[in-house]
């Protein structure tokens, strides 16, 4: 098994196990340290024959903000996918992958579903080898992830990936977790300032004029200290060559079929190459963890000595 990588044995399509507490408990605290959980069979049905030649078929939009085919299960409602798709065949298979996803982490870590945010699922149709984005948005360099339209306010970000390529690996890089990283790299990326900035006046005053936007019906992102952060680390990393040539790396290869469970938002990675992969994500609040200091929050709030959520 590759450095990161823990084995998921106990699971098999259609046959959830009765884990005790504390293997879940163990599982967890692995996630929750930078590992990634790996069920080499996918530990839930996945689309059968007619269900991934109409995903194959499909085609997403060309406009830049749409990266993927993004599902929400909040409203059932398919965004991304280019005219002449079938999208009420797409809306089917990602409700139901969503609904899977949903219930297995429900039986592994019950106590992050009490509190968790459902968000938004995806579908990836593109083969990542040499995909044609703009360096803020490639996936083929280190990252943490942050979300620009939906901050987390310090939730952190559970992702559960499935590769359904018949036939090919989704290959991934992965780096050392963010605890570590953070230290060397956070001032540079500019924490200090951010975090001054989260005890100026402004930031309060900022915080309420997006309180009565939402409140008369406009739209308007809050972002805490903590996001706005985590979105300039996400550029920092993919514009810093040093550090994308010379970190320490590691290659993963998910397997056709695969399905894995990772804290994005902690594990720098890479997608090399892979085509035909869905995904759920789900918001973590700090509280529901294990190991609520390995959460990036803590240990930015850790290094610059002040309090980043809203």
């Amino acid at each position: 098994m590759a450095k990161g990588l823990v084995a998921v044995s106990e699971y098999a399509a259609g046959r959830p196990p009765a884990l005790d507490e504390g293997r879940r408990r163990w599982y967890a605290e692995r996630l929750e340290e930078g590992h990634i959980l790996l069920f080499e069979r996918a530990p839930f049905p996945l689309p059968d024959a007619g269900e991934r030649a109409a995903l194959a078929g499909v085609r997403q939009a060309s406009a830049a903000y749409h990266k993927n085919i993004s599902y929400r299960p909040g409203e059932d409602r398919v965004k991304g996918l280019a005219k002449g798709g079938d999208e009420d065949a797409v809306r089917r298979i990602l409700r139901a992958y969503s609904q899977h996803a949903t219930r297995l982490l429900t039986e592994l870590f019950p106590w992050y579903a009490a509190e968790w945010k459902l968000d938004f699922a995806s579908f990836r149709p593109i083969q990542e080898e040499g995909r044609d984005l703009p360096l803020h948005k490639r996936n083929d360099l280190l990252h943490v992830d942050a979300f620009p339209s939906r901050p987390t306010n310090g939730g952190r970000i559970l992702r559960v990936f499935t590769n359904l390529n018949p036939s090919d690996s989704r290959v991934w890089l992965t780096a050392e977790p963010f605890d570590q990283l953070a230290p060397r790299y956070a001032p540079e990326a500019g924490l200090p300032r951010i975090a001054a900035g989260a005890a100026s006046p402004l930031r309060s005053l900022g915080h309420g004029v997006a309180s009565l936007k939402r409140a008369v019906g406009l739209r308007a992102i809050d972002r805490s200290p903590y996001d706005q952060f985590m979105l300039r680390f996400h550029d920092y990393l993919k514009e810093n060559r040093g550090f994308q040539e010379n970190c320490e790396k590691t290659r993963l290869e998910f397997p056709p079929g695969s399905t894995w469970l990772v804290f994005t938002d902690g594990v720098p990675h890479a997608a090399l190459s892979g085509q035909f992969a869905l995904e759920q994500t789900f918001i973590i609040p700090p509280d529901a963890l294990l190991a609520p200091q390995k959460a990036p929050i803590r240990v930015l709030e850790g290094l610059c000595g002040r309090a980043l959520s809203n």
